[in-house]
């Protein structure tokens, strides 16, 4: 009864295995619960007791007075009982993929596979950048689109940097698994962990996590085996490689109706390493020799253990050797897949040595490495010649070849239809902009040792920190304050608490995220109406008119700048249906990638440390980022030198293709700024900026905002 509920009508069952309510668990001693209560009450959380832990070891769930549960822990330990059943290992089935008969019609068919084809337009919509600890973009190359075989982020710090790096990677082929859950499962370890080597981690430390999933089981012998079969196969590859499971999750209930989910093991491998050691496994440069690295295979059809840990050896030496400009571990696109997604992130072409036959180039590879090396070196032991990276962009090898902007058109449209990612509207280039005077100089009473800035957190906003740290390191003094709704007396507190400390402060950035759920052509709404507070809004008019302060907003921030009348005009004003606003991307859905922008103006003191003309990469992760005005007000934004930053495509031009302008804002508009330039508000998140991010996409990425505001501050 105590269990605080989204929605009302749940019965005591439903509350106790609910897993939509939003809620975890916390178990403190009874003499810190106060205490806990309030540290939750200080991050806008509910907190509620919900249970004791008893020296009686069973678990009792009262109801509106009615005792609904009372089993006791061994019971739990058990599942109930003891459980025995019979397992029927059937003989493993050939997994063999069928070769091709030519490689033009092998390559077109692998670029239309489902298994193969671009996902870009599902991975887009998912924040990549969050947190300013992505080292590796989801596809890299200066066209983004090698997709990376390993997720590596920075450790996160709220203070200071580090150069330690985790690394994750999973394996699992289901066509394998459905003919031989063993090999399957054997192949998915041996998958994963290559994938976290090929991208420069070592392998001393690796470890897995494994996710299983099967049919129902009941008492079917065979269904049994299945399960037994991927359980033993994970058991030898741990045993014969060294690498310990120390997590996983089992599901054992894949079946609808006659419908069964192919034996399904998993494997999740996860390490940590040096950021300096990170290579992308996007082809670099053309005329590098690119090797193959292969283990020798038993008569089981595995690669045995002994060939794999000696290939890791000698790939390790290679990396400490600084010799790998890019790596690749075959998957289910065999070496054909490999070398076709390292061309395309840098347009690099590729041929295959003449020795290199269609079976090898089709078939399957797991446990091996494709490596572009940086200089010749001598072939060791399991090395071949693959061929070479070429200046042609096309796959060629001794049995044809195919030009990789005919595999392209397969390649990204296959899934067009149903996670779309170019948008039909074509428009013509919009102007360059252009505007050079500096002249934001304000003559202030006062010089501040360390400015301070003030960052509001909303529910829903997710880059305080991120913009907490790029403060702190620009020589700032963060203020993180969170609003709290959780009672109308907390609001009032709050917005009371805020007025005090916008007096404290010389500027205020509102970072980004989904206030309000982000919810639709709204964004930013409850920002908007706290600001429009008296109380507040007459801090924010003093902090600008009589203390010559600064503003700026990212996002969501940005949203709300426009919804507020601070942004274009300078003052918090309403809004009419011809202001200018931000709304829907023209593709329909939240985009997150990297851009290019070029500097427009520099009239604002958040730009003292960067020129007119300067292209900067920048994160954007948003679904309303579209730039809208009328006519007139664009005018006005042009004569005052008002707008920002432009989207720009590769050449340095302003840009509606979707590919570089990602949310089709008019005349490319990614920024803007008041007529004095002391507010500022962008879509990208300059925010996000740190040591050794977003290796695998070349660009600049510091526009140095806060080191330009704390500059104006204290000079």
């Amino acid at each position: 009864d105590n269990v605080p509920k989204k929605y009302d009508g749940l019965d005591g069952t439903e509350l106790a295995i609910s897993e939509s309510q939003e809620r975890m668990a916390v178990v403190v001693a009874a003499e810190d619960v106060e205490a806990f209560k309030l540290l939750a009450e200080g991050e806008n959380l509910e907190a509620t007791v919900v249970a004791e832990v008893t020296e009686k070891a069973n678990l009792t769930m009262y109801f509106k007075g009615q005792k609904i549960v009372d089993i006791k822990r061994e019971f739990l330990d058990t599942n109930g009982a003891e459980k025995h059943a019979t397992a029927k290992i059937e003989a493993a089935q050939s997994y063999t993929k069928p070769v091709p008969a030519k490689f033009y019609e092998g390559m077109k068919d692998l670029a239309a596979d489902l298994n193969v084809c671009s996902k870009r337009g599902l991975s887009e919509r998912f924040d990549s950048t969050i947190g300013a600890n992505t080292v590796l973009m989801p596809f890299g190359g200066v066209y983004q689109r090698t997709p990376i075989q390993t997720m590596v982020h920075k450790i996160p710090m709220l203070e200071g940097d580090t150069g330690t790096v985790s690394l994750m990677a999973y394996g699992f082929n289901p066509y394998i698994s459905e003919r031989s859950p063993y090999h399957g499962a054997y192949l998915a370890i041996v998958e994963s962990i290559c994938k976290l080597l090929a991208a420069g981690a070592k392998f001393e430390n690796v470890y897995l996590s494994l996710q299983e999933y099967f049919e129902r089981l009941g008492t079917n012998d065979a269904a049994w085996g299945k399960a037994l079969a991927a359980v033993l196969g994970a058991y030898r590859a741990q045993m014969e490689l060294g690498v310990g499971a120390i997590g996983g999750k089992d599901s054992m209930s894949g079946t609808f109706e006659d419908i069964h989910v192919p034996p399904t093991l998993i494997s999740f491998a996860v390490t940590t390493d040096r950021l300096e050691r990170i290579v992308s496994p996007e082809f670099k440069r053309r005329g590098h020799s690119v090797i193959w690295l292969r283990p020798e295979y038993g008569r089981d059809g595995l690669p045995t253990a002994e060939s794999l840990l000696r290939n890791f050896r000698s790939l390790q030496l290679l990396f400490d050797n600084d010799l790998v400009a890019s790596c690749w571990t075959p998957g289910y696109g065999g070496p054909a897949e490999a070398v076709y997604k390292m061309a395309i992130g840098n347009g690099v072409g590729f041929e295959f040595a003449k020795e290199v036959s269609n079976r090898e180039i089709f078939s399957y590879a797991y446990g091996s490495f494709i490596i572009e090396l940086e200089q010749e070196i001598e072939l060791g032991a399991g090395m071949t010649e693959l061929g070479r990276t070429i200046a042609r962009e096309a796959i060629v090898s001794a049995g044809g070849h195919i030009r990789l902007a005919e595999m392209d058109r397969i390649y990204e449209t296959r899934l067009e239809p149903v996670y779309p990612f170019f948008a039909n509207a074509y428009r013509e280039q919009p102007a360059e902009v252009s505007y050079r005077s500096r002249d934001f100089s304000a003559v202030r009473e006062h010089v501040y040792g360390r400015p301070r800035f003030l960052v509001p957190v909303f529910p829903g906003t997710n880059c305080e920190y991120d913009s907490a740290r790029a403060i702190e390191f620009a020589g700032g003094e963060a203020e993180v304050f969170i609003i709290n709704n959780l009672t109308t007396d907390k609001l009032k507190e709050s917005v009371e608490n805020f007025a005090e400390a916008i007096r404290c402060s010389q500027a205020i950035f509102i970072p980004g995220g989904f206030s309000g759920a982000d919810e639709p052509d709204g964004s930013g709404k409850f920002i908007t109406s706290f600001f429009r507070n008296e109380a507040i809004a007459e801090e924010v008019r003093r902090l600008l008119d009589d203390r010559d302060g600064l503003i700026a907003g990212i996002c969501n921030g940005f949203q709300a700048l426009i919804k507020l009348g601070l942004l274009p005009y300078g003052e918090i004003a309403p809004q009419t249906a011809y202001s200018p606003t931000l709304t829907f991307n023209d593709i329909g859905r939240h985009q997150s990638k990297l851009v290019r922008t070029r500097i427009c103006s520099t009239k604002s003191p958040w730009l003292r440390k960067v020129a007119v003309g300067e292209i900067l990469t920048v994160p954007i992760s948003h679904g309303e980022g579209k730039f809208v005005a009328t006519e007139d007000d664009l005018d006005d934004l042009l004569s005052n030198g008002q707008i920002l930053t432009q989207y720009v495509d590769l050449a340095g031009n302003p840009t509606m293709d979707i590919r570089y302008n990602p949310n089709g804002s008019m005349m490319a508009v990614e920024g803007i700024l008041s007529p004095d330039g002391r507010i500022l508000g962008k879509m990208g998140h300059s925010e996000r900026i740190g040591n050794g991010l977003y290796k695998n996409v070349p660009g600049s990425y510091d526009l140095h905002l806060f080191e330009s505001a704390v500059d104006y501050f204290t000079k």
